[in-house]
């Protein structure tokens, strides 16, 4: 190989593992939410990838599964798809990865080895640690009024105590189970009722507007099944319109939608029993184009949808595409969706994000996909080298922190 490609590659992928991000979505919680931040062996054994990973190596009933502790779920997990089995899978190599870094000896092969070595740490300790190594500068959760045990940790007035956090505002209940928000906007004090009322309509504002600013929420953000359609004769129409986007058109936020989860497909497996769902990306034109001055924040969960959705995202300077979700989170996929979003898009859009539930995940989540990033990058630097262009450093750095942190922090129109 020509010694300054050599050097280009190196010193590409060099930045790429070492620059710091802002995860813009995840589902993890800063130490003052108490349970609801998910951290240690048992819990990321338990993490739905695994489990319904796991029932592929047995016949045993679902029922009986979940009657076990989470421990005994773990230890069971643990010996079927490590011990039994080679841990090759993305989410498997993923928990191997993570105890490697935190400086545990995977060599033992001994589960309690590794309890023990985490039961020494204390929780704040950990999410120091984990965001050192995973370098991850700013983390955007996933925060969910409706949810009694985060609420109340909003209303204590302890939501925002550690500034490397920020909220996001999920509302999946009132797009996608209305009834059930009725009676949780009832219990808050909203005056709403099933009926699409005026009255209901500006109290579902209200709550909206009071959420937002208690959280200082960065966004709205939805997952929607795959067939959600825009237009359409049904409730997200009418709460899209006439509640929704005025409210982040006022407040001066995006909405985010994750488009593309069927729930439920096979129940038994409870969590780990959600679908991907073609979607159709005319939902999101026709939104993009009804609401010029509206930014929309967008991801979807089939892989056919990645190539339309990102010659969309050409069309429309409004949206911003983002991550690889859930599924498509494997190397092959993030490498080719990676590859061919840089081609049509350049660096204008956010390749990563690691929609975690377990706190160390963000460690293997991201030095996978760093790598990744940074050798697709290295790959168009080599081209324009061959072409007579020079990239610099300080030009390598400046492509990646956009994509690492800068694209997603002005189109909110806020400070990097």
């Amino acid at each position: 190989m020509n010694e300054e490609i050599r050097q280009l590659r190196e010193r590409t992928v060099h930045l790429a593992n070492t620059l710091p991000v802002t995860d813009m979505h995840t589902h993890l919680y800063a130490p003052e939410y108490g349970e609801l931040l998910l951290w240690g062996v048992d819990e990321l054994l338990v993490y739905h990838y695994l489990v319904s990973e796991s029932f592929r190596r047995t016949d045993q009933p679902y029922d009986e599964f979940w009657s076990l502790s989470k421990k005994e779920q773990a230890d069971l997990i643990w010996q079927r798809l490590f011990v039994d089995h080679s841990p090759v899978s993305e989410a498997a190599s993923g928990f191997i990865t993570m105890l490697n870094r935190l400086g545990i000896d995977v060599s033992s092969r001994n589960l309690d080895d590794y309890r023990e070595a985490f039961a020494k740490r204390s929780v704040n300790e950990q999410v120091d640690a984990v965001m050192e190594i995973a370098k991850v500068e700013r983390i955007v959760m996933t925060n969910d009024p409706f949810d009694p045990l985060e609420r109340p940790v909003w209303e204590a007035g302890n939501g925002k105590k550690d500034p490397r956090f920020y909220a996001a505002l999920r509302v999946d209940s009132l797009l996608n189970n209305w009834p059930f928000a009725v009676q949780e906007l009832n219990k808050q004090g909203y005056l709403v009722e099933e009926a699409w009322t005026e009255g209901t309509k500006n109290e579902v504002r209200r709550f909206l507007k009071e959420w937002i600013i208690r959280m200082d929420a960065l966004y709205l953000a939805v997952s929607m099944p795959g067939d959600f359609a825009y237009p359409a004769e049904h409730h997200r129409t009418s709460m899209i319109d006439e509640v929704m986007i005025p409210v982040c058109q006022e407040q001066g936020i995006p909405f985010a939608l994750m488009i593309g989860v069927r729930r439920a497909s096979n129940p038994g497996l409870k969590l780990a029993g959600d679908m991907s769902m073609k979607s159709d990306v005319s939902a999101m034109e026709a939104l993009c184009r009804k609401y010029p001055e509206q930014k929309f924040i967008v991801t979807m969960l089939a892989r056919e949808n990645q190539h339309e959705l990102a010659v969309l995202a050409r069309k429309f300077r409004n949206l911003m595409i983002f991550g690889c979700w859930w599924f498509l989170n494997t190397d092959s996929i993030v490498e080719e969706m990676t590859r061919f979003r840089i081609e049509l898009l350049g660096t204008t859009m956010i390749p990563i994000h690691s929609d975690c539930r377990v706190f160390e995940q963000l460690i293997y989540k991201w030095e996978y996909s760093r790598k990744i990033v940074g050798e697709v990058l290295a790959d168009k630097y080599v081209k324009l080298l061959e072409s007579g262009w020079r990239v610099t450093d300080e030009e390598i750095k400046r492509d990646l922190e956009d994509m690492y942190h800068r694209n997603f922090w002005r189109f909110l129109g806020r400070e990097a």
